[in-house]
């Protein structure tokens, strides 16, 4: 089954609002399905983001990851749906399921009103075992997921074979460093996660890409050596749904990703 034949509703998505001059450009546009985007992105688009913050912070002990010289392109986009006003899109820069997952992130209010932007780059991915820890990780139980703080250890970027000199820069002296739940009331032991839908296609054509359930739920702290950058956690439990359309394509994964806000004025695409 193809991609467009399981998700029909693709094309009004990502419809575009503009008027092609000829019948073949109007053919062409028709049959795209990553028109009339924010910033007029499209995959393939050429990515231009001023990436000095990003080295500020990650010298100041950020984990992000930056975006490597030939990570310049959007290879992928997908809409995120949440029960939420506005529309949360995510420009990927990588989607490689074995490397470092990286994308920019916009939320918008309304079609084209850009409200927020964020550069994210995926620290770990887990997949969970166990039922229990399935519940956890979407914090059906009332735990997990959802809890006031979540801990990274050093013993645990130490196994997924940070340097030692990356190590210090991030834990200085410290074991662990703590990420504080950014929803809900802070006075609350635990809020339920968010629940949304993600939809990505990898052509423009639609033809290819996955769709994905999701159990989200920010954390955020403030970089110890820079008080000035706020870095967040993005706890994301992802149930494949298809892949290219494919229902039986099936599976369950935790990504752990960082994000750090981006200004409008250092990003551009074209």
């Amino acid at each position: 089954m193809a991609w467009r034949d399981a998700y029909q509703y693709l094309g009004k998505m990502f419809q575009s609002s503009g008027k092609p001059d000829s019948a073949g450009q109007q053919h062409e546009e028709q049959n795209r399905q990553d028109a009339g985007l924010p910033l007029a992105a499209r995959i393939g688009s050429i990515v231009h983001l001023q990436q000095t913050p990003l080295i500020r912070a990650q010298a100041m002990g950020s984990l992000i990851s930056l975006p490597d010289a030939d990570e310049d392109r959007i290879v992928a986009i997908s809409r995120v749906q949440f029960a939420m006003q506005g529309n949360v899109y995510r420009y990927y820069l990588s989607a490689s399921e074995e490397g470092v997952e990286k994308f920019i992130e916009l939320y918008c209010a309304n079609e084209q009103e850009i409200t927020e932007l964020r550069y994210c780059s995926r620290l770990t991915r887990l997949i969970p075992e166990s039922t229990e820890d399935q519940q956890a990780y979407t914090g059906e139980l009332g735990y997990g997921l959802g809890d006031r703080s979540y801990t990274l250890w050093r013993a645990q970027l130490q196994d997924m074979g940070w340097s030692a000199a990356d190590l210090d820069t991030v834990f200085a002296d410290q074991e662990s460093i703590s990420y504080e739940r950014e929803a809900g009331d802070a006075g609350l032991d635990f809020v339920a996660p968010y629940r949304g839908k993600e939809t990505r296609i990898d052509d423009a054509q639609g033809q290819h890409g996955l769709q994905q359930d999701i159990v989200f739920m920010p954390y955020g702290r403030v970089l110890p050596a820079d008080q000035q950058v706020h870095e967040q956690l993005l706890i994301s439990t992802e149930m494949i749904r298809s892949v290219n359309g494919d229902r039986q394509q099936r599976g369950i994964y935790v990504d752990f990703t960082i994000a750090l806000a981006i200004e409008p004025e250092r990003l551009s695409i074209q």
